[in-house]
C-alpha cells in the first residue's frame, strides 16, 4: 500500500546554529518506520555554489538498530562539518531536485511500495554524482562536499548502495535479449527509448541523439561501471560500521553488515564502538581483534534529546580518535579479494559468512564466478592462471579459499 509524502522544515537541536546559521533538518514520512536522512555541507556559503574540484564523498553507518547509527551520523556531521560552512539536512527518500520535489509533494503522490531506493539512488546522483553524469550534477543548484546518510535500515542501505552492481547484471542479460532474440530485437529500440525518457527528463540530455543501439548499450554499461567502481572508492564513499561493544547481538550484526557491505561491492573503511560508562579496555581490544584489519575507534555516548555541548563532545579523546579515522587517508584498506596464481585459489574476505550461507556459481567457461551470500550476488573475474572449474572451499578466520582445478 503507498504512503502519502510530507516534508517537514523544523530547527535541528542536535546542531551548533551559533557554528551554522543555516542549518536546518528535514523529515518525511515513509513507507517503513525511521526516517532517511541525508546531512550535507555545501562547498562555498553562497546559494550558487561553484563546483569543487574534490568529488562529493558519501559517509553511512551500518549497525544493528539501537547500537547508535543514526547518533553516529550525527556525530560524524559534526566532526566532518567543522571546518566547513553549511550544512544541509535532507530526505534521502524523497530530495530529487527542487523543482521535481515540490511538484511530488504539492500534489500529494503516493511513494509506491519498493520505491524508496529507487528515490534514494536518484537523489545520490544528484548530489554525489556516482555514475559520472554531469549534467545531472550541472542541474543541481548546490554543490557538496560531504554527504552523511543515515538510511531507514542498514540492510536498505547495503540494497540501495549494491543497486549499481545488480543493475550492471540485469543489464548484460537484457543486451543478450536484446541483441540475439527475435523478440528481443523487436522490443529492443523501445526498452531504450524508455531508457532515455528516464534520464533525459532528469538531465535534460538524450542518450539516443542519433545512436545506434549498440552504442546506447555501451553508454548504459560505462555509466553504471563508473557508478560500481565510484562505490568501491573509499574516497568517494565512506561506509563505517556502527556497534553497541556491550551486546553481542550487536557485534554479530556488525560483523555480518561488513560481510553484506562487501558482497555489494563496497569498502568498508573503518569500525566504531559507542563508549558507555560500562565499556572497558578489554573490550575494545577484543572488537580491535575480532573486527582485525579494520581500523577501530571509539565515539562518545551521547544521549540525543538532551542539550548538547558539542563543542565539549568534541574535546574528548574518543571524539579524537574519531576524527582520526573519519579524516584517515584510505589507501592501505585491505583487497577483498586475493588471487594465487601459484596455489590456483582465490581468497574472499567474507566476514559473517559461514560455508553453508555461500554458494558459488560459475558462467563463461570458468573465467567468472559468481558468489551468492545473504540478499547480495557478487561477480568475481578470474585471472586466466586460475580459470577453472571449482575443486574445494573452505573457511580461514574470515575468508572463504577456493581452490580452481
Amino acid at each position: 500500500m503507498a504512503s502519502s509524502a510530507l516534508l517537514l522544515r523544523v530547527p535541528s537541536p542536535f546542531l551548533r546554529t551559533e557554528t551554522h546559521p543555516y542549518s536546518h533538518i528535514t523529515l518525511g514520512t515513509s513507507r517503513k518506520k525511521g526516517l532517511a536522512v541525508i546531512l550535507a555541507s555545501s562547498a562555498q556559503e553562497s546559494n550558487v555554489l561553484a563546483p569543487s574540484k574534490q568529488p562529493t564523498r558519501l559517509v553511512t553507518f551500518l549497525g544493528k538498530g539501537g547500537s547508535g547509527k543514526t547518533t553516529s551520523a550525527v556525530f560524524a556531521a559534526q566532526m566532518l562539518l567543522e571546518p566547513l560552512n553549511r550544512l544541509k539536512q535532507a530526505n534521502a527518500s524523497l530530495n530529487m531536485t527542487q523543482g521535481v520535489l515540490e511538484g511530488v509533494v504539492g500534489e500529494e503522490l503516493g511513494v509506491l511500495p519498493g520505491m524508496d531506493s529507487i528515490y534514494s539512488v536518484l537523489a545520490f546522483e544528484r548530489l554525489v554524482g556516482f555514475s559520472g553524469n554531469v549534467s545531472l550534477r550541472n542541474n543541481q543548484k548546490e554543490k557538496f562536499d560531504v554527504v552523511v546518510y543515515d538510511g531507514t535500515s542498514s540492510e536498505e542501505t547495503i540494497r540501495m548502495i549494491g543497486a549499481t552492481s545488480k543493475a550492471r547484471l540485469y543489464l548484460k542479460y537484457m543486451r543478450n535479449l536484446a541483441e540475439r532474440t527475435d523478440l528481443g530485437r523487436v522490443a529492443g529500440p523501445s526498452l531504450l527509448r524508455l531508457v532515455d525518457e528516464a534520464i533525459g527528463s532528469s538531465s535534460g540530455r538524450s542518450l539516443l541523439n542519433g545512436k545506434l543501439s549498440a552504442e546506447i548499450w555501451d553508454d548504459l554499461e560505462q555509466m553504471l561501471e563508473r557508478g560500481s567502481t565510484a562505490l568501491a572508492e573509499p574516497r568517494r564513499l565512506g561506509c563505517y560500521l556502527i556497534m553497541d561493544p556491550n551486546s553481542t547481538i550487536s557485534l554479530s550484526s556488525a560483523l555480518r553488515y561488513w560481510g553484506c557491505a562487501i558482497q555489494a561491492g563496497v569498502q568498508v573503511s573503518g569500525a566504531f564502538g559507542t563508549v558507555s560508562p560500562n565499556s572497558s579496555v578489554e573490550t575494545a581490544e577484543r572488537i580491535k581483534n575480532n573486527f582485525s584489519p579494520l581500523p577501530f575507534a571509539s565515539v562518545p555516548h551521547v544521549i540525543m534529546g538532551n542539550a548538547l555541548r558539542w563543542n565539549v563532545i568534541m574535546l574528548t579523546v574518543p571524539s579524537k580518535d574519531a576524527r582520526d579515522l573519519l579524516t584517515a587517508q584510505t589507501s592501505d584498506i585491505t583487497n577483498s579479494v586475493k588471487f594465487n596464481p601459484a596455489n590456483k585459489s582465490v581468497t574472499l574476505l567474507m566476514p559473517g559468512f559461514d560455508k553453508s550461507e555461500i554458494k558459488l556459481f560459475q558462467y563463461r567457461g570458468g573465467s567468472e564466478l559468481l558468489v551468492e551470500a545473504g540478499d547480495q550476488r557478487r561477480v568475481i573475474h578470474l585471472p586466466s592462471l586460475i580459470q577453472g572449474k571449482v575443486g574445494g572451499a573452505k573457511f580461514v578466520d574470515k575468508s572463504l579459499v577456493i581452490t580452481m582445478r
